[in-house]
């Protein structure tokens, strides 16, 4: 376990030195959709009976941060690792390709887990939240920061350039992320949307995790879990098969 360990370190470091940048600034953002939708739209919007707009974009805001920086910390380390050439450095020592992956995963939920819960820590103040299911809550948070770490690592391993990781951020997650239901119920879209939103496992990790708040929501619970736990087996094997393999790592 001491090259796991180790490569574990080396990337929470990585992006702890400049939590400025990994965690602060995630959080602020987050704080800034706040303020803007929350004060604009509280008062015309209430997506659950008695559940106010600002506590409901509260957990979809929390979870959006959790899932964008999971993926950001590990495909970025990966490519710019392969940028410089010092990826050759995790892949001299005989690190197998289980400790590889499963590193550079625990390291993306780390970060991802610790830009929502400072999201929570700092909205919390403002916006009065219910801890319905605190186990669903957390269940949702792992399950969905290590969806987002594997396809991160994914998404370094296939980029070379800062384009294609781009790439892979704006014009797939972010989308789907947007689209999730952070900001709305999708009980409010019309008929096509509606069955469009049930194809986004984005969807799936974030109303699971604001049911954990509320102990309501768009689906069942169990369905979300089902799916998005199902999606995070398949990424993984894709993502051991490219390790293995060495796909664009050593060859």
């Amino acid at each position: 376990m001491t090259g796991f360990y180790t490569l574990f370190y080396k990337e929470w470091l990585r992006f702890w030195k400049v939590s400025v940048q990994t965690v602060l600034a995630p959080v602020l953002t987050a704080l800034l959709f706040l303020l803007v939708f929350g004060h604009t739209l509280r008062n015309t919007l209430e997506p659950y009976p008695g559940v106010g707009y600002a506590a409901f974009l509260v957990p979809g805001l929390a979870m959006m941060s959790v899932l964008q920086n999971a993926f950001a910390n590990a495909g970025s380390s990966l490519m710019q690792s392969k940028m410089t050439g010092n990826i050759v450095f995790v892949l001299l020592p005989p690190l197998s390709h289980r400790e590889f992956f499963f590193a550079y995963l625990l390291a993306a939920v780390a970060r991802g887990l610790i830009c929502g819960a400072g999201v929570l820590l700092f909205t919390v103040w403002f916006v009065g939240l219910q801890f319905e299911h605190p186990l669903w809550i957390l269940m949702f948070a792992l399950l969905g920061s290590g969806i987002m770490g594997v396809l991160g690592i994914i998404a370094g391993i296939y980029s070379d350039k800062i384009d294609q990781l781009s790439a892979f951020q704006n014009f797939i997650i972010l989308p789907l992320t947007f689209l999730s239901g952070v900001f709305y119920s999708i009980h409010s879209l019309p008929p096509l949307g509606l069955s469009l939103s049930h194809l986004n496992p984005f969807f799936y990790m974030v109303d699971g995790f604001r049911y954990g708040f509320f102990g309501v929501g768009d689906v069942s619970p169990w369905l979300s879990a089902t799916i998005v736990a199902a999606c995070l087996l398949a990424l993984s094997l894709l993502a051991l098969w490219l390790i293995r393999t060495g796909y664009k790592l050593r060859h």
